[in-house]
């Protein structure tokens, strides 16, 4: 199932929606600031606002429930608020003290996510995504996503026990739903993410994922979707913006890059679980992809991990 494979990837690659605060604010209204995080989300709980970023030709409106996404951009403008007087500018705070009272019923709700992602899937994601989405919550494949958005706001003000557990499973369903409704509502970039909501590829993917050990042929995988070989590359080049036999060794690569990490499992056996032929060419296709040896990697990885 395409949900199953978009879970294995997304545990894969360890990413983690991480709410990082937010503002309710009534009447005239602007907050300006750089943007340090590569993958990040704008929500508008309620209220509307219009959110300008380096890379678009004009504003993008927000509505209540709508998310904004913004992939490796440097700065935001995100302004709101009806009302005579001046703009009052929101100073972005790494908390949840401006929500306190906050009334979605008369006041303009802004709460932002980053998105953490180990350093094998990050290129992965962000090519994935454009440089700014927008998930639009007036859309019918929206319904989980404003629902979520309830529930984290609900949290965040009523400050009952276990709150912060509660914000930060939260903030992963906000990924989530953001990615389902994103994948619904626009034509997404070739990549991985367009890969596993389309249809027809569906099956020869699941193959590759099943067993990434197995010397997969062209015929074998267009025979999986029911297509002729040459249909099937050219989808798949399409589609994922590369040919399948390198979306496999990618695939490889980040199991690899996982098994390294979190494991002690031998170099050697590794690469014959991972189909290759030896564990020099394994090795060798593993500092080509990476930049380094997988024993170079294990090493650095680890040494980060017990240094945080």
């Amino acid at each position: 199932m395409v949900g199953d494979q978009l879970s294995g990837m997304l545990d894969l690659v360890e990413v983690r929606g991480l709410v990082t605060g937010g503002f309710a604010v009534r009447g005239p209204w602007i907050a300006r600031h750089d943007v340090e995080d590569p993958l990040k989300l704008i929500a508008m709980v309620s209220g509307r606002g219009r959110l300008t970023t380096d890379g678009l030709d004009g504003p993008i409106e927000l509505e209540p429930g709508d998310v904004a996404i913004l992939n490796n951009r440097s700065w935001l403008e995100h302004e709101g608020g009806v009302g005579d007087g001046p703009r009052r500018e929101i100073v972005p705070e790494a908390d949840f003290a401006r929500l306190a009272g906050a009334d979605r019923g008369t006041d303009d709700v802004v709460v932002g996510c980053r998105v953490d992602i180990d350093p094998a899937g990050q290129a992965l994601l962000q090519q994935a995504l454009p440089p700014v989405g927008h998930v639009r919550a007036s859309a019918a494949t929206a319904t989980n996503l404003r629902g979520t958005l309830d529930r984290l706001f609900d949290e965040v003000t009523a400050n009952r026990a276990g709150s912060g557990f509660a914000i930060r499973q939260y903030g992963q369903l906000l990924l989530l739903e953001v990615l389902r409704a994103y994948v619904d509502q626009a034509e997404l970039p070739p990549g991985w993410l367009r890969l596993l909501t389309d249809e027809r590829l569906r099956p020869a993917i699941g193959l590759m994922h099943a067993e990434p050990g197995r010397p997969w042929g062209l015929e074998e995988l267009a025979r999986a979707a029911a297509m002729s070989r040459t249909s099937f590359a050219e989808r798949f080049r399409t589609v994922a913006g590369v040919p399948p036999v390198t979306y496999l060794n990618r695939w490889r690569m980040l199991l690899a890059q996982r098994a390294l990490r979190d494991g002690d499992v031998r170099v050697g056996s590794l690469a014959a679980e991972l189909g290759y032929a030896s564990e020099s060419a394994f090795s060798t296709a593993f500092k080509r992809e990476i930049g380094e040896s997988p024993l170079r990697y294990r090493h650095r990885v680890r040494a980060g991990l017990v240094s945080v």
